[in-house]
């Protein structure tokens, strides 16, 4: 990173949706809208383009690979993709690693942390979750909610091998009180949920939101919609069930035929959420079995299940930064932005190659 004196993008600036500047200056680390005087005005380096909040993506594992925990070195190697591809905010939705290290290191982006997943035994990928039995939920959802910032994240489907499907996970009052317990030490709830069969129950338990969501119907939309239930759809790694599926088809043949039939309808089940008012935020799951930096692809899949790309945008951007109580391109604010050749509103595929990232102020 290099040190930027002070910064003037001219162009465009979407502050937000209905909020466009001509101009924008970052002055001492700082997003300001008045022109600097004095020194700060000596020295200026100019630029154009249309400029945004830094990207967010609002689902993924930093410190997290396939066979579960990983070093600092690839958590460092996750973290700058995502930087480089303009998300300079993230979610961590579940990562068995300690990654604090992060926040003392300035030229990183900003990190979200919800613990660890929390999972039935043998009900979850191995090496990624604390598993815990029904009766032990609400005290491991008090002492991830002490190691997250602010969300815990639940494993709330998962397939039950008796069953051979989609079974859920906890019992409703399981689920009620760990919501609870988590709403009264001051985290947001999260959960993974593939299947329609625990969506109910964890929206009636006070569910502040749901990761994949690819089994919503019309019950459960409109559920959703009237408690203001998020969804974070990760349509990259939806993209994997049919892989999925022909994994499973000898040994599970009915758990095979539900993620492909969730997978058939992921476009359809997200467009009717976005039409029922369901917010909706962009993460891609990356970390596990996915890449990190897929921020963009990510958004050009919610334009290819409905979204208008504005609301596309808005999901990894301004939206979602209100959502985690960040800010974006506010006054005095933190300079994290990203600046692109042309408009992202009118084509989203301009967000895969950023022409320069802005991370507390330094160009990257």
């Amino acid at each position: 990173m290099t040190t930027t004196p002070t910064l003037r993008i001219t162009g465009r600036v979407l502050v937000g949706p209905e909020d466009v500047r001509d101009d924008v200056w970052v002055v001492d680390g700082r997003v300001t809208f008045t022109a600097p005087v004095g020194a700060a005005a000596r020295d200026v380096r100019t630029l154009s383009g249309w400029a945004v909040p830094g990207l967010v993506d609002a689902h993924c594992h930093v410190g997290l690979v396939s066979t579960g925990a990983t070093d600092a070195r690839t958590a460092e190697e996750q973290i700058l993709a995502d930087r480089a591809s303009g998300a300079l905010l993230l979610r961590d939705a579940g990562s068995p690693s300690d990654t604090r290290w992060i926040d003392e290191r300035p030229e990183l982006p900003r990190l979200i942390r919800a613990g660890r997943h929390i999972a039935r035994p043998r009900r979850y990928l191995r090496g990624y979750a604390a598993e815990v039995e029904p009766g032990d939920l609400t005290a491991e959802v008090a002492e991830q909610a002490r190691r997250g910032d602010g969300w815990v994240k639940l494993v709330g489907d998962w397939i039950d091998r008796a069953e051979g499907d989609l079974a859920p996970c906890w019992p409703a009052e399981a689920a009620r009180a760990a919501i609870e317990t988590a709403h009264a030490a001051g985290a947001r709830v999260t959960a993974h949920c593939f299947a329609e069969s625990s969506l109910v129950d964890l929206a009636l338990a006070g569910i502040d939101c749901v990761e994949h969501a690819t089994g919503l119907t019309g019950e459960t939309i409109g559920l959703f919609a009237q408690r203001g239930i998020a969804i974070v759809p990760t349509l990259v790694n939806i993209a994997t069930f049919p892989q999925i599926a022909a994994g499973a088809e000898e040994k599970f043949p009915a758990y095979a035929r539900h993620m492909r039939d969730l997978h058939a309808r992921r476009y359809d089940t997200v467009a009717s959420a976005f039409e029922a008012g369901i917010p909706i935020y962009v993460g891609t799951d990356a970390g596990g079995s996915l890449p990190h930096g897929l921020v963009a692809d990510e958004v050009a899949e919610l334009v290819a299940a409905g979204l208008p790309p504005r609301a596309a945008l808005g999901a990894a951007c301004w939206d979602a930064r209100r959502w985690l109580g960040r800010p974006g391109l506010d006054e005095g604010a933190s300079a994290d932005l990203v600046v692109y050749p042309a408009d992202p509103t009118a084509d989203v595929r301009v967000l895969r190659a950023p022409e320069l990232v802005v991370l507390r102020g330094r160009v990257v």
